[in-house]
Formats: structure tokens, C-alpha cells, sequence
């Protein structure tokens, strides 16, 4: 038997775990030691194993410990936190009593990080070629000084081709990239040490379906051809099913659950990862309300000696309070309790041990890493429950036509709509050449529909808000934002500025770019309620930012907060509440959800279609996720280079798409259902 798993958890089967292990992590504990209450542990107990050829996924909310266990691979902690106890195996060699020198000599050979936001990888102020050719220096002694220029400059386009790139990217800076060609930069640089282990942590999560799918598909092929291990981070599900070989489901700093892909979302085995699928958006279906799991992952400091996952859990038992749940197999075929058992009563580790020993029959010889673990207690007797639809009621089809008909015609008919675009060209201009972003883009916004704006990075959707909210100028055309037409060639004057403030507001992606760090939640929300009236901020009522607070489902007390002291989807229900002060006619959302757990997303888009039904404004939403659009909105446009090539109802456009980008777009999608051919 082996020991990778917690202290006192149920022995996993040698032949549950892979026959060439890469990477071996034993009781992983991460702490902040800088805390003011001493050491609080992070990461607690954490036990994975990555072989050589295999890419496994590590999913699991914000707060979890995803990142934080993997940087403890790579030895790059930040500080404040520090590896308190545990091992790590990098191809049997033990890192966490490696030097600092020796650690960093580690990376880029045997380990190395590949990040979100390639701007964190790549220096703005060096080109492409060099960035890679300075890993290739560190491994090659062979490529550096002079002599070796030309060899360099070679290997260098070799290595932009083994990503996809033409080799005059070398000569290209970050900025001058869009984001998919950035993230295959930043993967070469990566690479260029030829690393054992690749740790891409959310390499995808900015990006649109098609640059999603081409990132995942380069990593995996990069993952075969250089017999490479592969840990994918991810807090999207559906992107680390479609690639990985076998996931970990983390939660609070432990492992909740592991299995294959299609084993977890046929039949989970832990209510946790189950709110997670139930909390995922569907590419198919419209549902009445997406189930979110109720409040947060709790901080380190306030976890509990039981399950880590109680106060949240819809099969919360007494005993799973006071019992601490360790991971261990459990018996597919197990999913009820006997007949008229006590659930409270049950000899808990009978029912482990039972449980191990059925995992170890049901996987048998070649089972590879295959074997279902979870850290439930209860899992005997909920099995089934959690393998059931749950809460995920589709929306009535008859319904959501009824409310798409309720607003005005999109021909003008009627009242008149939250935002008219017509005919609007914007080129943006520099020494380096013109850039059109925007060519001869039309469209409409009714009184109180949802708008859904899709298409790939840097096709000019942000262009296209920025213009609509008076931010950005445009050149030709016509623009009307909630009645207030806008001018061309240049911004709204100072009284078009505030009328338009009044008519429409903007919620960003990054809530912390957009609120005050220094300013209360209390503070911003007077200053906006005041804002259209003309008032003093100090004259608004305090029920009246209670109110608003209360309108976004955050409680009284968040008025004495600062943003750092808010989760980040905290921050988007403030920002969203300082938005909806003004009681506007249209809300802009661009990629307002993008960066959220599908927890937190789920509640948002819950929470925006309630508020949307009950104030009636009209919502053009920004994103790159299809499924996030069939839950919200009732049209979808597509753009693809400044253009709008595609638009109609939800249903009309992603079931009968009939531009190439659409159904490039449609494709590319993680659950890789076909999509039907145009008619």
C-alpha cells in the first residue's frame, strides 16, 4: 500500500496510482507564517501524483489552495508562506530541502510554471525571440555568447513553430500579440529549459472558446510529443474534463474527491463537486436558475476540526461536523444505505474499510489511476442523490418568448431601445500604422432584454462598450445610449456626460480596477447614490445604501468594508450595486463574470436576471463564454474583426450558426457536442 494520501485516511491501492511517477506530493502542508495569529495553515494534507505522459487537472473555488500547492512544487512561494511540512518528489529527487540555488536550478529543467496572464511571464520591454532564447542559454551552454547567434536565432524559430508561430514573431513584442499569440510565447518561453513537469496554472481563462481550445490542444500535444507531465489549474470544469486524464477535486486547502473526467460528471462522489457541475451553465440548455453552492470557501484560520465542507453542504450530517472526513476509496457500486439504517449510527470505519476494499476489486489489474476517491462520509448512503439532476429545472421555452416578445422590435417600433448603434466605424490610429477596430457595426438593444456580445479577443467588443458608454470616441455612424445621442469624432461634454451617467453604467471584469482600495463599500455607494440627484454624498441616507446592499444579496455590515477585505465575487456584487445607484435604463456587463468561480458565477448571473426582471433595464453583456450566454441572454450578436457577422436569438444563432467564425466558435467547445449544420 502506499502512502499518498492524508494521515489516517483509508490506504489508496498501489494499482489505483500511475506505474511512472513524475511527480509525488505526500501530505502537502503550506501555512502563512506572517500572520498575526502565528502560522494558519493553507494548503492541509494535500496528495497527488502526476506520471510521465499524463496531464491531470486540479479544479476546485478560489480559496482552495489550487495555486498555492503547485508553487510549492515549483519552489516559488511568495512570501509571508512557507512549505510547514509534507514531501515533494520531483522525479524522486526531494524539493522541498533543496537551497535556494539548487531550487533554482530546478525550474525550467524539471519544473516550470506557466501563468494566467502571460504579461506576468513575458518582459514588455524585450521581444518574443529573446525571452526564449534566454531559457535556451540557461540549458544550452552551446547557445550562448556571439558564436552561437545563429544557432539561437534557429533553435528559437524551431521552438515558435513547435507552438504554432511564424518565426517573425521573434522580432515582436508582448503588446504587439493578441492574447492566444501571447500565451503560445509564453508556453515556448516556458518550455525552452525542456521541462519534465509543466505547471499551467489557468492558462485559458481569458481567452474565447476557439483560442481556449487551440491553448489546451498546443499543451497537450507539447505534454505527448515531450513525454512531459502536465497539471492543468483550473476553476473551469468543463475545460479540465475535456483535457485532463484524471482530476483533483481540492476544497479548503484538502482533497474533497479524484477520479477520471467522465467519472466525475457521470456520478460525483462528493456534494462539493457536485454544487460545482450543478453550478455550470449549459452550451445546450436555458435553465429556470442555475443551483449555486451557498456562502464562500472559508479562510485559513476559521476551518473546523470536521468536514471542511459542511457549512455548506445540502447532506450535512451531525457527525460531519465533529468527524474529520479523510480521502479514501470508495465502492462505485455503493450508493445507498441499507434499508432503514441510521445514518448517525453507522460504524464509520467499517464502512471505510468495506469501501477500500471495493475500490481495489473494482479496479483491478491495468486499473491505472482511475480509482474514485472522496473525503465524504456520508457517500454510501448519497451516492445516487448526488448522480441525480438536482435543482437544474430548464427554463420553459414558452416563457423566455414571451419575455424576448415583451420588448420593443428591434426595428425602433415601439419604445424606443436602451441603445441604438448604427453604421459605426472607429480606426484607431499611431505611428505604427491605422488599426480599424470597429467596421460598420449596427445593433440593438431593446428596453429590457439581454444583448449578448461574443466573438475573440481584440475583435472590438470593449471597443464597441467603451463608444456606448461615451469612454471611447468613434468616427462615423450613429450611437444612442438611453436616448442621449452621442457625438462622432469626439466624447460627450460634461452635461452629456452626467445625462448619460443617469441612462447607463458599466460593470468591469476586474472589480479591483474600478473600486476605490481606499474608500469603504459605504463610501462608493453614497457617492453613487448621490451622483444623479447632484446631492453631497454625505446627505444620502444610510437605509439607502442598506438598501442597495441588500438589493445584491450582501448583508448591512459590508458598508465599514474595503475592497480587500471582500472575496472577488463580493467586489462584483458592490460594483454592480454602485452601477444599478443610478437606476439606469442600460447595463453594461463586459466579461463581468470572465474571473469567477462558477460558484460565485452562477450566483451573479442569478442574482443579474432577478434584478434585470424586477428594475426592467437592458443588459449588453460582454463575454467570451457560450454557455454563460444561453443562461442570460435572449439575443447574442457575434464579431470577428471589428465586424458583427452573426446575429438573432439564442437559439437561432448556436443552433443554426451560419458565419464560419460562429461555428468555429461553436466547435471549439469543451463538451465537444457537434453542432447542427445551417438550414
Amino acid at each position: 500500500m502506499s502512502a499518498a494520501s492524508a494521515p489516517g485516511a483509508a490506504p489508496v491501492p498501489d494499482d489505483l496510482l500511475p506505474a511512472d511517477d513524475l511527480l509525488v506530493v505526500e501530505d502537502l502542508k503550506v501555512a502563512a507564517t506572517a500572520h498575526r495569529d502565528g502560522s494558519v495553515p493553507i494548503v492541509d494534507g494535500v496528495s497527488l501524483r502526476v506520471g510521465r505522459g499524463e496531464c491531470v487537472g486540479i479544479v476546485g473555488e478560489s480559496g482552495s489552495g489550487k495555486s498555492l500547492a503547485m508553487r510549492a512544487v515549483a519552489g516559488l512561494l511568495p512570501a509571508g508562506t512557507a512549505a510547514t511540512g509534507g514531501t515533494v518528489r520531483i522525479a524522486g529527487e526531494d524539493v522541498l530541502g533543496l537551497s535556494s540555488a539548487d531550487r533554482h536550478a530546478l525550474r525550467g529543467r524539471r519544473v516550470t510554471l506557466l501563468m494566467q496572464d502571460p504579461f506576468t511571464m513575458l518582459h514588455p520591454q524585450l521581444t518574443c525571440g529573446r525571452q526564449i532564447a534566454d531559457g535556451l542559454r540557461e540549458r544550452h551552454g552551446a547557445l550562448r555568447g556571439r558564436r552561437g547567434a545563429a544557432e539561437r536565432r534557429a533553435e528559437v524559430a524551431r521552438r515558435l513553430a513547435e507552438v504554432g508561430l511564424a518565426p517573425e514573431v521573434a522580432d515582436r513584442y508582448p503588446h504587439e500579440l493578441s492574447g492566444g499569440m501571447r500565451q503560445r510565447v509564453a508556453a515556448a518561453a516556458a518550455l525552452a529549459g525542456d521541462p519534465e513537469l509543466l505547471i499551467a496554472d489557468e492558462p485559458t481563462t481569458a481567452l474565447d472558446a476557439a483560442n481556449q481550445q487551440a491553448v489546451l490542444d498546443l499543451l497537450r500535444g507539447l505534454q505527448r510529443d515531450r513525454g512531459m507531465g502536465l497539471v492543468l489549474i483550473s476553476h473551469d470544469l468543463r475545460v479540465a474534463f475535456s483535457a485532463c486524464d484524471r482530476v483533483y477535486v481540492l476544497y479548503a486547502g484538502a482533497v474533497l474527491e479524484h477520479g477520471r473526467p467522465a467519472e466525475l460528471e457521470a456520478a460525483p462522489r462528493h456534494p462539493y463537486t457536485a454544487g460545482l457541475l450543478a453550478s455550470e451553465p449549459s452550451v445546450r440548455t436555458r435553465f429556470e436558475e442555475l443551483p449555486a453552492l451557498p456562502g464562500s470557501v472559508p479562510a485559513p484560520g476559521t476551518r473546523t476540526g470536521g468536514c471542511l465542507f459542511a457549512d455548506r453542504c445540502a447532506y450535512v450530517a451531525a457527525r460531519c461536523r465533529t468527524t474529520p472526513a479523510v480521502l479514501g476509496p470508495v465502492p462505485p457500486s455503493a450508493v445507498t444505505a441499507p434499508a432503514g439504517a441510521d445514518a448517525d449510527a453507522q460504524d464509520v470505519a467499517a464502512a471505510e474499510a468495506a469501501a477500500a476494499a471495493a475500490a481495489k476489486a473494482h479496479a483491478g489489474p491495468g486499473a491505472g489511476a482511475g480509482g474514485r476517491l472522496s473525503a465524504c462520509l456520508r457517500i454510501t448512503e448519497i451516492a445516487a442523490a448526488l448522480a441525480g439532476p438536482g435543482d437544474r429545472r430548464p427554463a420553459d421555452p414558452d416563457a423566455v418568448t414571451a419575455v424576448r416578445s415583451a420588448a420593443p422590435d428591434a426595428d425602433g417600433a415601439g419604445e424606443e431601445p436602451a441603445l441604438a448603434v448604427t453604421s459605426v466605424h472607429r480606426t484607431f490610429r499611431s505611428p505604427a500604422g491605422d488599426h480599424p477596430a470597429l467596421l460598420d457595426v449596427s445593433l440593438t438593444v431593446p428596453r429590457g432584454s439581454v444583448l449578448a456580445l461574443v466573438g475573440e479577443s481584440g475583435s472590438g467588443k470593449t471597443t464597441l462598450a467603451r463608444i456606448a458608454i461615451g469612454l471611447e470616441t468613434f468616427d462615423e455612424g450613429t450611437v444612442t445610449t438611453g436616448g442621449i445621442p452621442l457625438p462622432s469624432g469626439r466624447r460627450p461634454g460634461t452635461a452629456d456626460r452626467r445625462r448619460l451617467a443617469e441612462q447607463a453604467q458599466i460593470v468591469f471584469q476586474d472589480p479591483y480596477s474600478s473600486l476605490n482600495p481606499v474608500r469603504s463599500v459605504g463610501t462608493t455607494l453614497r457617492e453613487a447614490l448621490a451622483a444623479p440627484a447632484g446631492r453631497r454624498a454625505r446627505d444620502v441616507a444610510p437605509a439607502d445604501v442598506v438598501a442597495l446592499l441588500t438589493q445584491v444579496g450582501l448583508p448591512a455590515s459590508y458598508a465599514a468594508r474595503r475592497p480587500a477585505a471582500l472575496s472577488g465575487g463580493e467586489r462584483q456584487r458592490v460594483a454592480l450595486a454602485r452601477a444599478l445607484a443610478a437606476r439606469p435604463r442600460l447595463l453594461i456587463c463586459d466579461e463581468a463574470v470572465a474571473a469567477l468561480d462558477v460558484s460565485v458565477q452562477a450566483q451573479l448571473l442569478n442574482l443579474l436576471d432577478r434584478l434585470r426582471r424586477s428594475e426592467g433595464f437592458a443588459v449588453l453583456f460582454i463575454t467570451h463564454d457560450v454557455a454563460v450566454v444561453r443562461q442570460i441572454a435572449d439575443r447574442v450578436a457575434v464579431m470577428y474583426r471589428g465586424r458583427i457577422v452573426e446575429q438573432g436569438s439564442v437559439p437561432e444563432v448556436f443552433e443554426a450558426p451560419r458565419h464560419p467564425w460562429t461555428r468555429r466558435m461553436l466547435d471549439a467547445l469543451p463538451d465537444g457536442e457537434p453542432v447542427p449544420a445551417a438550414g
